[in-house]
Parts: structure tokens; sequence; C-alpha cells
């Protein structure tokens, strides 16, 4: 797990970046506090700092590799992890062999130098063969192309720049910002990714919001020429049903489900140093640390809360700790420091998410860096098995999909007319849409007029569609929980999931590794039939299932909470009303925002006029994002990553 940079130049002039890249890879020191390096020829900078997790000893980066009759053609920079790096060793060994004779294929015992040979043999396709998480480059000194790459899911991140003065790429977007003037671009906002952000929570793939920076979108992979622009192409294009379990028992079902899962956590387990495992009350986290405990029976677990009841899963959490036999520790965040880090926490960021349970899980991540340089976590179980409490929601809106097209819109005028916060208005108004209009993943932010009272360039035809619409003309004719998955999948898990995990723990220089999100787990996932996923009783069916003698009782059909975050209250009283109204007052913001609708928004909050919290933290975020990189107003205390491990 480490921090990538790099620079491709339209011309040859790379020799006189190359102080440039190194200076920009100490904003991204926190990926990789181990050691830090740089490559270069005369088109491209490659640059790298290393969180050393496998052959510690070795396997330094940038790193050269070739086959023996030409040892060093490709160069590479790689961030995350390879698990099925042995077998693909041992499978490169013998084509490497049968060309070659017994001369020597590798130098090192880590998984880079496997991901450059698979490339060389198998091409392009060998990402399709990679298990792990990663998102890398590998520059062809002979034919003088640039392969880059990100994992299917979209696990690692990879930001791209391009301009006349080339590409540049990288693992945080705060390094190419750096370089943008390199690149003939400036640091001009893109507006409407702002207003995508102010509707999702999150900014979706492959925007950010500086216009001249976007990202390879997850799953996919592209090649660059000097002077030409990156063209990509998607080689993981999930789907769900086309291969159906073959006719058997359930208990047979299970059972294939529980291994899948069980090899991912053993390969997840593969490194040098020590792995822990994060828990929270729920079934994904537990089952997970349950079975890393098979691996390591001195696994220790980590888990955050607060004082405030009713938002803590600490008592649950340690619970399922000493059922497995795990060692357990507790972090506690209080107001104070909630409020306290959030200007790191946007700083590390990249650009604004508006999930606050970001914030505990930052303090979790920094609490469990003092014991371990990795972690197991449970994300992605909810879009692989059907988890989330919304895919219930096809259910409940059965009956209208019955109803004649005239009778369904009448509903929705219906609606219309209902006072807000009176029940029944929003099932008549969800029931009177289309799937396609009413689902656009787990966030649910502003409505069009309340858009439109803040935004001071509101453009309706600026939608949420514009994201989700080309995700659901790919699944066309699935059941309508499948296509929820299947959206989620490209939204919310790689817009807010992925991100706040990938950011937060890179932040404390922890990797972190989620073995729910592996090829093989999705190729058992991706069979299970509808009635298997959803249930009227339950989520997740088919998982808790296959999880019986896995997960402890108590947990085992326990409703998701996750790391639960009191903003509603917080809001409303003396830990963040003064806080949030500071940070409004302060803002720069008012030619994009109407700061006097949104401290209205907060004091109708308090008051009680409504439930305004996500909608508030979604404008609180964004504000203190645009003060620290674009008024240059809020300037972070980003210490040193120094790190005393704790046994």
């Amino acid at each position: 797990m480490c921090g990538l940079l790099g620079f491709l130049t339209s011309d040859t002039a790379a020799p006189k970046t190359v102080e440039r890249v190194y200076d920009a890879l100490h904003c991204v020191r926190h990926r990789g506090p181990d050691e830090r390096g740089t490559w270069h020829d005369d088109q491209l900078i490659f640059g790298f700092n290393r969180l050393s997790i496998i052959d510690i000893e070795h396997s330094h980066q940038p790193l050269r590799w070739g086959p023996a009759d030409d040892p060093e053609r490709y160069a590479l920079t790689f961030n995350g992890e390879i698990y099925n790096y042995l077998e693909l060793r041992e499978e490169l060994a013998r084509e490497h062999a049968a060309e070659f004779g017994e001369q020597p294929m590798f130098a090192t015992e880590g998984d880079s130098e496997a991901i450059v040979a698979a490339f060389h043999y198998w091409g392009p396709d060998a990402v399709r063969r990679l298990r792990g998480m990663f998102a890398f480059a590998i520059w062809d000194t002979r034919s003088r192309e640039l392969f880059l790459a990100r994992d299917p899911f979209g696990i690692k991140p990879l930001f791209l720049a391009t301009g006349p003065g080339g590409t540049a790429f990288g693992s945080e977007k705060k390094s190419l910002l750096e370089l943008l003037p390199d690149l003939g671009l400036d640091e001009s906002l893109d507006h409407r990714a702002l207003e995508h952000y102010t509707v999702l929570q999150y900014v979706p793939e492959p925007e950010t919001l500086h216009a001249g920076i976007r990202r390879l979108e997850s799953g996919s992979y592209a090649v660059v020429r000097p002077g030409e622009r990156p063209v990509t192409t998607r080689y993981f294009v999930p789907t769900f049903g086309v291969r159906p379990f073959a006719a058997g028992s359930e208990a047979a079902r299970y059972s294939e489900i529980a291994a899948a899962l069980e090899d991912s956590v053993a390969k997840h387990m593969r490194a040098d140093v020590t792995v822990g495992s994060f828990l929270s009350g729920g079934i994904d986290s537990t089952a997970i640390a349950a079975l890393a405990m098979r691996h390591n029976p001195n696994l220790i677990t980590f888990t955050t809360g607060f004082e405030r009841e009713g938002y803590s899963e600490v008592d649950v959490a340690a619970e399922s700790a000493a059922a497995i036999g795990a060692r357990h520790i507790v972090k506690v965040v209080s107001p104070a420091e909630f409020a306290a880090a959030i200007p790191e926490i946007v700083w590390y960021l990249d650009d604004p998410v508006a999930d606050p349970a970001l914030v505990p899980l930052y303090f979790v991540a920094k609490e469990a860096r003092k014991h371990v340089k990795v972690v197991l976590s449970g994300e992605g179980a909810d879009e692989l098995f059907g988890g989330y409490t919304i895919y219930r929601e096809p259910l409940s809106l059965a009956p209208f999909d019955k109803l004649p097209g005239g009778l369904r819109r009448l509903a929705g005028k219906v609606s219309d007319l209902i006072p807000e916060g009176t029940r029944g208005k929003s099932l008549l108004h969800r029931g009177s849409l289309p799937l396609e209009q009413r689902y656009y993943g787990n966030a649910r932010s502003f409505s069009d007029a309340q858009l439109r009272s803040v935004l001071r360039e509101f453009r309706p035809e600026w939608t949420h569609q514009d994201v989700t619409a080309p995700i659901y003309d790919r699944s066309a004719g699935w059941d309508p929980v499948t296509r929820m998955q299947h959206l989620d999948l490209f939204t919310w898990l790689r817009g807010d999931i992925l991100v706040k995990a990938d950011k937060v723990t890179m932040a404390n220089s922890l990797e972190l590794r989620v073995p729910f999100l592996d090829t093989e787990v999705f190729r058992v996932a991706e069979q299970i039939p509808l009635e298997q996923k959803i249930t009227k009783e339950t989520t997740k069916y088919a998982l808790r299932q296959a999880l019986e003698g896995i997960v402890p009782g108590h947990v085992l059909h326990r409703a998701k909470l996750g790391f639960p975050v009191p903003l509603r209250h917080w809001l409303r009283g003396t830990e963040l009303y003064d806080w949030a109204r500071q940070q409004i007052t302060e803002s720069q913001t008012d030619h994009l925002l109407d700061k006097a609708a949104v401290m209205a928004m907060l004091d109708a909050h308090r008051a009680g006029d409504g439930d305004h919290s996500r909608r508030l933290w979604t404008l609180l975020v964004f504000m203190i994002w645009h003060g620290i990189f674009v008024e240059d107003r809020i300037k972070p205390e980003i210490a040193e990553p120094i790190y005393p491990v704790q046994v």
C-alpha cells in the first residue's frame, strides 16, 4: 500500500520536471512513510512513497523488470496488494522457463514483479487475473506506451490530468494540483461536479471538483502515448444472475459462499507485518474478524463509538471480540475531537465526502496504527449480498407497478398536494416514479427545490441521471433489487464507501483490506437469486445462512448499524451548532452558495423544524473543502507520519 505519482511529458523534457515531481510526493507522504523514490527517462517520471507490507527488505519502487533478453524493459509503480501473487509467480515462472530455460525471472519475493511480468506475457488481459486492490502504471521503454489500471471495484484511487504538457497521474489529487502548471492546466472548479456532490454527497467517478483532473474509473485501464490523450477500456463489467447457481441444495449454496469468503480472508492475511481487523456490531466485520482468527489467533480488533446512547456499537463489538477470542481496543470520540479533526480529514479526502461516518473511521484508524500496519474490514458485503434496508423498497412499492401509467402519475400529483412530513407522502411520491428516477444510491440529500434555494448556479439539466442512466442501461431487464445493487457498485460503493475507507486509513499510514470485494467472492455473490438476498424479515439472507457457526449468534441476525454519528443532535445542541455557524460565516463561498439560506436551514434544524442534518453537513464539508483548496484560508496542520508500534 503506497502512494504513486507520475508524469508523461508530451516531448522529451521529463528530466526538467523530476524535482517538481519529487517535491509533489511530499504532500502524499502519509501513504508511504517508509521510503521515497523516483525514476525517469527522457519522457516519463515515476515517483513513489512506500508503505512496506510484503517483502519489506526488497520490492523497492519504482521497479524495473523485463524478460531475460531485455531485463529492464519495463518500469512499474504500484499502489495496493495482489493477494494471489504467489500463484501468479509460479505460473509466470513456468512461462519464462519455457522461453529462457533456468535463467532467473524474479529478483524479489513480492507482488510487484508479478504484475509487470503478467503484463509482459498476457498483455492488458493480465488485469483480469489479478485478485487484489490496485492502481498501477507500467511504462514500456520499447513501445513508449504507458499502461494504467485500477482494480475491479475501485478500492484504490487513480487520478489523471492531461493537458498540452502531457499527462500526470497519482494516488491523490492534491499531488496533481502541484503539477497542473506543467501540464498547462488551471485549478478551475467543475460546477456540474459540485451540483452532483450536493445531491449525492460525494463526487461521482470520473469527475472531481477540479475541472482539469479526472479519475480512471474502477475496473478500467488506459493506454497513453506521449502527446496523446488516454484511451480507456473497461475490463470489468459486473453482472448479477447471468450465471445462477447450479441445481442443488441450499446447504451446498451456503457452503460455497462460506468457502469463497474463507479463501478470500486467507489470501488477505498474506503480509510480512501484523494484520488486525476493524470490528463494529454488524455481521460483515464480525465475519471477517472471525475468519481472520483462524490464521492469527492473536488478532487485535478495533472499534469506535460515541458516548451518546444509541450511537455506539462498542458494547456489541466487545461482546463479539470476546466470543471469537480476539484482543479488543476501543476508541470513543468526543464532539470536540470530532469538530477539531474535520479540516485535517477534508484535506486528506481531496474532494468532499459528506458521510459523517468517515470521522469515527479516521479515529479508529489512528488508534489501530499504534498497534498494526494492516487491518481487514467488511466493506462491500451490502452491495454484493443485498444488505441495505432500502433494497426492500421494491417489495413495498410492488402494488404501484400494477397501476396503469395514468393512475401512477396521478399518485405523484396527489403526493405533491400533501404537506411535508405527512405520513404516506413519500410512499406516494416514490411509488409514482420508475426505479431509474427514484433510486440514485443510498445518498438522498437535496431535492430540486432545496437546491434552488442554496445553489447560486442551479442547473436543472444537471441531475443524478447524468450519473445513473448509463449504469441503469447496463442492467435493463433485471429485477429491481438487483438493479439497485448494480447501481450501488458504481455509485455509493466507489464514491463514498471506498473513498472514505482508503483516504482516512491512508491518512494514518494504515493499509485497509476488504475481503468481501474479491472477484472470487463476487463470482459466488452474483449467482444468488433474489429471494435469497432480500426477504420481508431480513437482508443478506443467504450470507447470514452461510455464516452460521462462524459469526456469534448475537450478531448473526442483528440489524445493520455501522459507525453511526449523532449529527442531528449535535447540530441542534452546544456540540456543533456554534461551530457550524462559524463555518458558514467565515466561508468565502457566497458566489456559489446562498449563505443566508444555509444559515436559515441551520436555525430551522435547531428549532426542530425538520431534520436538515445531512443537507447541512453536505454544505459544511464543501465550505471547509473550499476554504482549504480554493481560498487557502484554512490550513490544516499535517504532521509528519511517525508510527511507533505498540505490541
